[in-house]
């Protein structure tokens, strides 16, 4: 178990899957064929991504989500507590299989995913009136799209009335996304493309102003968007916006990194960082992620990203 640093308590709503991954020269087309190199079986899912990212990078975590009574469930809580996340109440289902995914990664180091749900979409609103005690006890509530829509929706909600900061990775986007979410998100963290699919707008790299203003009159108060090697572009609280340069690194794979980022952003946050400092604390630990295989495998510790701001810093000098 890793090292807690003393800071905010940082709780995860969200999915339990276990990866199926396959590598291929490229990811095939529709009607296509091809011959994979391999496949391994990983622990993921964006919510226990998450959580296991923080754990890994020192913070107090928890996470809350369903799994089915099988061996994948059993794969995915001894990583999940091999990280130090606590998985105390963890919802196991009867009848259900726990949330798997197919994700084929090309030699770039791009991926293509399908997921099949099982436990992750039994979580309700039920569920979350149920565990309230959770949220109370936890300062930073981080949510993302792979567990019901209303589920979502619903633990913002009452996330927002206990006065607690909550985070949403609108991943997977939906194409009707609910707009009452927006009202209850502090800081919402989308890549380019789920940018593009909430506001509508598709040349979103070029109108990132006019994206995440749109957004925010929705009722955000930060729009954090990740940018890959560009970088990060913020719209903060203050409505002051900003961007954070990219990290060059040679990418292996992708899966993890927005998961990355959004847990090293929430653990920077919960230390007390600038939004601006916690953007970039985030952005070094996704660059960490991505020349890694997998989803939790690939993810980095504090002391790597403690000796990536080192070396940052010494090339700045």
């Amino acid at each position: 178990m890793n090292e807690k640093i003393n800071n905010k308590s940082i709780l995860v709503i969200g999915s339990l899957n276990v990866d199926f991954v396959v590598n291929v020269e490229e990811i095939p087309v529709a009607g296509e064929t091809c011959i994979g190199s391999e496949m391994v079986l990983i622990p993921g899912g964006k919510g226990a991504n998450q959580a296991c990212a923080v754990g890994k990078l020192g913070g107090n975590v928890e996470l809350f989500g369903a799994v089915g009574e099988d061996d994948n469930a059993n794969l995915e809580l001894l990583s999940l507590k091999s990280a130090g996340v606590s998985v105390a109440n963890v919802i196991s289902r009867a009848g259900v299989n726990t949330g798997i995914a197919w994700i084929m990664v090309n030699q770039e180091g791009d991926n293509s995913i399908i997921v099949i749900p099982g436990a992750n979409h039994t979580l309700t609103n039920e569920d979350i009136d149920n565990h309230m005690d959770l949220i109370k006890e936890h300062d930073i509530i981080i949510l993302q799209m792979e567990i019901p829509i209303s589920t979502v929706v619903y633990a913002a909600k009452r996330a927002k009335e206990a006065g607690k900061m909550v985070i949403l990775d609108p991943a997977p986007a939906p194409k009707e996304f609910p707009a009452e979410l927006y009202s209850y998100v502090d800081i919402i963290k989308p890549n380019e493309t789920e940018l593009s699919i909430l506001t509508g707008i598709k040349d979103v790299g070029s109108n990132l102003n006019e994206a995440a203003n749109q957004l925010k009159t929705a009722g955000v108060g930060c729009v954090m968007v990740s940018l890959g090697k560009k970088g990060v572009f913020i719209n903060d609280f203050n409505d002051e916006r900003y961007h954070v340069p990219g990290i060059s690194v040679k990418s292996v794979d992708t899966t993890a990194a927005g998961d990355t980022f959004t847990a090293a952003l929430a653990v920077g946050l919960a230390e007390g960082k600038t939004i601006a400092q916690a953007a970039e604390y985030a952005n070094m630990a996704a660059a960490i992620a991505v020349t890694r295989k997998g989803a939790q495998s690939s993810l980095p510790t504090r002391g790597e990203v403690k000796r990536m701001q080192k070396l940052s810093a010494q090339e700045k000098n």
